[in-house]
């Protein structure tokens, strides 16, 4: 993406310098958010907390823990694209703070069933590779 005032998008002069864009000859109609690096590490969190971090969780925690982890995992990959689909610049980094503070959120519940004893270290510390891998990009 280029910051680019003079092929702004945005019919607004005021709003021309927030307006993200591609450029007509940077433009690639194949691309999309799920060709960001920070999606895509976003998208190994989310997988890992679904496919190892849930099957674990007892029933007493599907209506406590396994929700909360569900949301936060949701939340890391949908806020990315949503915010690539903003046109203004500053609207799209919001979107991308919120899905950073949801990867912080899994982390914390990483910590907690490590804590409560759901899940071994081994887990805990993969988990957290990967948190902190989106964490760097994002």
């Amino acid at each position: 993406m280029i910051y680019d005032k003079k092929e702004s998008l945005s019919s607004n002069p005021e709003n021309d310098a927030l307006t993200v864009n591609e450029p007509y000859k940077f433009y690639n109609g194949n691309r999309d958010f799920t060709s960001l690096e920070a999606w895509i590490k976003c998208r190994d969190v989310k997988l890992f907390f679904y496919q190892k971090i849930l099957p674990l969780l007892p029933k007493e925690e599907k209506f406590n823990l396994d929700i909360q982890i569900r949301k936060a995992a949701i939340s890391i990959t949908s806020n990315i694209s949503e915010g690539y689909g903003r046109f203004h610049y500053q609207e799209g980094i919001q979107y991308y703070r919120i899905s950073r503070g949801s990867l912080f959120e899994l982390k914390d519940h990483l910590i907690s069933c490590y804590d409560i004893g759901y899940i071994h270290s081994e887990i805990k510390n993969e988990g957290e590779k990967l948190i902190e891998s989106a964490k760097i990009i994002l």
